[in-house]
C-alpha cells in the first residue's frame, strides 16, 4: 500500500489524462500520414478529446441529424441519443451500422 496526498493524486490523474490525449493525437496523426484516415477539422477533434461522443461529433461533421443518421443506419433514433448521452454503449451490431453510415471504423466510435 502506498499513501499519497490528495494533491499528488490529482496531479498523477491529470498527467494520465494528458498522456491519453497525447496518445490519441499521435494515433490520429500517424493514421493521417499513412493515409488511413480522413483529415478532420480541429474543432471536431477537440470535441472528441474533450469527451464528447464520437457518434455525435461524426454525425455533426457529416451534416446529419440524429433522425437522418438513424434512417441511414437503420437504427432507432433513441438508441443514437442514448449512445451520444453515454447512457448506453450500443450493441456491436448497432455500432457497426453507425460506423458504416458515418463512413468510419468501429474503432473511431468507441
Amino acid at each position: 500500500m502506498i499513501t499519497i496526498t490528495r494533491a499528488e493524486y490529482d496531479r498523477v490523474r491529470e498527467a494520465a489524462e494528458d498522456l491519453t490525449d497525447i496518445m490519441t493525437y499521435n494515433r490520429i496523426k500517424a493514421d493521417l500520414v499513412a493515409g488511413r484516415e480522413e483529415s478532420i477539422p480541429s474543432e471536431f477533434v477537440d470535441r472528441m478529446i474533450d469527451g464528447e461522443s464520437p457518434v455525435r461529433v461524426y454525425h455533426d461533421l457529416r451534416g446529419l441529424t440524429q433522425t437522418a443518421l438513424a434512417e441511414r443506419a437503420d437504427v432507432n433514433r433513441v438508441q443514437i441519443a442514448d449512445i451520444e448521452a453515454r447512457r448506453k454503449t450500443g450493441s456491436i451490431e448497432t455500432v457497426r451500422k453507425l460506423a458504416i453510415a458515418l463512413g468510419v471504423t468501429i474503432d473511431d466510435l468507441v
